[in-house]
């Protein structure tokens, strides 16, 4: 029997990543991606190859414009920080209020639809930027939730959530993801690009990025193209 996993797909090395991992547990992947008002649109071009690698079984774009909202530097005019050491503390501006509760309860509604159990997230609670909703006790709530909020659940079938990456460092996440054959030049993880995609270099994800790289001891082959 057919093994289906809604994966949430951003076009970052982390959703890549954590979806090649559920593809080499068997399951066939069904990608999802929202178009929310960030400001770094280009990650959902990048988020269109990811899918395309990963041979996916369906993709959708979906748009909720979290930006009617504002409240964040992704979704607003809030100048993006950069230039600063990355807290797991300080909950930094590009933190979209409610943005992984938005997310999954979309991939929750799909998976539903099409029968599936298991909803993947590359959600990391090591090197990240200190938003709650990528802490563990965040993900056991959701799953909780999950089981309560559906016919499915409410039927004797319990949804798992997947978040493969969550205690491993950048690095860590890097070489598995070579381990994997996995092409990090088709990722984009910058919160302020320029015109073209190119990563400003100066941001926290770019900062995150940069060090996973050099403590993984390999280049980063998006700095190359």
């Amino acid at each position: 029997m057919e093994s289906k996993a809604v994966v949430l797909l951003s076009g970052g090395l982390d959703s890549y990543t954590a979806a090649a991992i559920a593809r080499q547990e068997g399951f066939t992947l069904y990608a999802l991606t929202v178009r929310y008002g960030q400001r770094h649109a280009h990650e959902v071009q990048a988020a269109r190859a990811v899918a395309g690698a990963l041979g996916v079984a369906q993709h959708v774009e979906l748009d909720v414009n979290l930006s009617a909202f504002g409240g964040s530097s992704l979704t607003s005019d809030i100048p993006v920080p950069k230039d600063r050491p990355v807290s797991t503390t300080d909950i930094p501006s590009t933190y979209v209020p409610a943005r992984n509760t938005v997310f999954l309860s979309l991939a929750l509604g799909w998976a539903e639809v099409i029968g599936a159990s298991d909803i993947v997230i590359g959600v990391n609670a090591l090197d990240y930027s200190g938003y709650p909703d990528c802490r563990p006790e965040y993900i056991a709530a959701f799953e909780r939730l999950a089981s309560l909020a559906t016919a499915k659940g409410v039927q004797g079938s319990a949804f798992r959530i997947h978040a493969p990456l969550q205690m491993l460092t950048k690095a860590q996440i890097i070489r598995k993801g070579m381990e994997l054959g996995l092409d990090y030049g088709i990722t984009h993880s910058c919160y302020d690009p320029g015109a073209h995609g190119r990563p400003c270099g100066r941001c926290d994800s770019c900062t995150l990025r940069a060090a996973g790289f050099a403590q993984a001891g390999v280049a980063d082959p998006i700095l190359s193209r």
